[in-house]
């Protein structure tokens, strides 16, 4: 009688061994998966990126034949900074409103991070007016298109 049953022998401590090896490929597996799966290689939409590209711009104000800029700082979410830059001491001689309304106007602009609504006295209105219109310049170069 030939009997063709093969008896297999194993060892308990392969038997876990092998488990355990097992367990640790498939946690690995997991882990490269999420570390390297198809959401990191998307692109950033538009709505992830925020509302401006960050950095520092400028636009140019002339009057009376003298130019200075606007420079406005912003990060990815929010106007930081706006200030003068290159203004001469002869100009703001000249144009003695120019800082007061700057200042009045960053600081209504940095508590509604908007350039829309903004107040301005009367005795400030067209420097005012100057000042937004470079502003909004400034800002339009910023934005995430």
């Amino acid at each position: 009688m030939s009997s063709k049953t093969k008896i297999i022998v194993l060892h308990m401590k392969e038997v876990i061994y092998t488990a355990i090896f097992l367990l640790f490929a498939i946690l690995l597996g997991i882990l490269i998966f999420f570390m390297f799966g198809p959401e990191k290689n998307k692109p950033a939409s538009s709505d992830e990126a925020g509302l401006y590209t960050p950095g520092v711009y400028r636009s140019s104000v002339q009057l009376s034949g003298n130019t200075f800029d606007v420079e406005v700082t912003v990060d990815a979410d929010r106007i930081k900074s706006i200030q003068l830059v290159n203004l001469s001491e002869s100009t703001a001689a000249m144009f003695p409103l120019m800082k007061p309304a700057l200042t009045s106007l960053a600081s209504q602009i940095y508590a509604s991070q908007s350039l829309e609504n903004l107040q301005y006295s009367s005795d400030q209105k067209y420097t005012s007016l100057v000042l937004m219109d470079a502003i909004r310049a400034a800002v339009s170069k910023a934005e995430v298109k």
